[in-house]
């Protein structure tokens, strides 16, 4: 059956058969699944509720739809069986619980993608969620996604950078919370009724991927940056992007849990400054390009001693090379000036990390052109990522507010605070000598500005960054 020839059947009310799963995003099934789960967004309240019972009519019916969609559509996704059998049950119980708060705890439970780390294969996926760095409120969203898992991938992660809980996706098709700058799915975002161990996290690489491209191929051509030929290919092409940046975030994802730590590497449910996280994040970057780098010598080794690399070890080697480029350019080109100035802490580590490299004399911006000492790259970040390890090593023996104190000192040596920050002058004694709340209440929103290079970079990529949300594989 052709796509027109589905939607046609499903428009004159004929059932339609779904026989190929590579294809379902142009069935008339899944249309009917994605427009229902859109239509309930506007009934939902922030929590995912519908309060008013004028609109419980039209959300039954949204629901309805949506079951006989979902059970039309599952046996294209038997490695899903038991999820997709909750799913119905979980959307009835909210719709005959008068659709109060949600409670997917169950179907959530039975979602286990981890356990299909397979390249190519399928998932639907339907919870009420909020979308990081999209929609704050948790409504119905719907998708469609695929596995990325390529051999040298599968490889790495089965030595030595196990990750059970990493898994890596492309955006087939979505709901408007994804028509965002979301590129993550979460289980934590998904409205439950209690929390479960979680066993999976997701990160839409293709997303990443089509970004990156479109937003450093502007940025190399504004500042008239020459790339390094494998660099440029990269931007070329969006399944060779894609690869770098499931190797990239499959170590990246690892080290949050790995090396010298505060007590809280995730510091979950704390309060405290931006750049702590400016810190966490960019030191899971720096790991992996330091890894990416260790992993690329070792592999140039072993081919200047003449041995013949099996071919998952070649695109091993090429896709290490490729992660520096990445995490390089992405951090430097689009992270400063993506999102707000309010704590914006993945900004702040872009600015730290391209600061670094200045001062290192590694990056130079001179006659109105960017230039960067390629041969001493590696060994420059590497550097950078020694001095927050150390701050991380010595954390265990301060306390907490000292512990900021230091971190604060090692990111204002680097990146030129506010003028008008209290943190730079030396906060008060009695804010010294009182709890954290007062340290964190007095971190100004923007308590390091972007410097003249970035305000003019800003102005010049601001169109170039919103076109990225939203953003599907291939768009770059």
């Amino acid at each position: 059956m052709s796509p027109s020839t589905a939607a046609a059947q499903a428009i004159i009310g004929e059932p339609e058969v779904v026989e190929d799963v590579r294809t379902v995003e142009t069935s008339g099934t899944w249309a009917r699944l994605k427009e229902a789960a859109t239509a309930l967004q506007p009934l939902q309240a922030r929590d995912g509720s519908i309060p008013d019972a004028a609109r419980h009519g039209a959300a039954r019916g949204h629901v309805e739809t949506m079951i006989d969609a979902i059970r039309a559509l599952a046996p294209l996704f038997p490695h899903d069986a038991a999820y997709l059998a909750a799913l119905p049950r979980d959307l009835s119980r909210w719709a005959d619980g008068g659709f109060g708060v949600p409670d997917f705890l169950d179907s959530l439970v039975e979602f286990q993608p981890q356990q299909h780390r397979v390249d190519g294969i399928r998932h639907l996926v339907v919870f009420p969620m909020y979308t990081q760095n999209g929609s704050p409120d948790r409504h119905m969203e719907a998708l469609i996604v695929e596995a990325i898992w390529p051999d040298f991938v599968a490889a790495l992660e089965a030595g030595d950078y196990g990750n059970r809980l990493f898994v890596s996706l492309r955006l087939v098709d979505f709901t408007p919370g994804y028509d965002s700058n979301s590129a993550v799915l979460f289980p934590e975002t998904i409205a439950m009724r209690e929390v479960p161990p979680f066993t999976w996290g997701a990160i839409f690489q293709d997303r990443e991927a089509a970004r990156y491209r479109r937003v450093v191929a502007a940025a190399a051509a504004i500042t008239r940056l020459d790339l390094p030929d494998e660099a440029a290919a990269m931007l070329e092409d969006q399944a060779l992007a894609e690869r770098t940046f499931v190797m990239w975030d499959l170590i990246h994802d690892r080290t949050h849990m790995r090396g010298d730590l505060p007590f809280d590497p995730f510091m979950i449910k704390q309060r405290m400054p931006y750049f702590l996280y400016t810190l966490e994040e960019l030191r899971c970057d720096l790991t992996a390009f330091r890894e990416a780098v260790a992993i690329q010598r070792a592999l140039d080794a072993r081919v200047a001693a003449g041995e013949e690399l099996a071919p998952f070890e070649a695109d091993t080697r090429r896709h290490a090379r490729l992660v520096q480029h990445a995490i390089l350019f992405d951090r430097i080109f689009r992270f400063p000036i993506t999102g707000t100035r309010v704590r914006n802490y993945d900004g702040l580590g872009g600015q730290l990390l391209f600061a670094w490299l200045h001062r290192a004399r590694v990056i130079e911006w001179r006659d109105v052109e960017l230039s960067i000492a390629w041969d001493r790259v590696a060994d420059a970040v590497i550097d950078l990522s020694d001095a927050i390890n150390t701050l991380y090593w010595e954390s265990i023996d301060r306390p907490k507010t000292a512990h900021w104190l230091r971190a604060y000192a090692l990111v204002s040596g680097i990146v030129t605070p506010n003028p008008a920050s209290v943190w730079a002058e030396g906060l008060p004694r009695e804010v010294l000598a009182g709890p954290p709340k007062g340290y964190t209440d007095l971190v100004m929103d923007d308590e390091f500005p972007l410097s003249m290079f970035y305000e003019a970079l800003d102005r010049k990529m601001r169109g170039v960054i919103e076109s990225t949300a939203g953003i599907r594989a291939g768009a770059a």
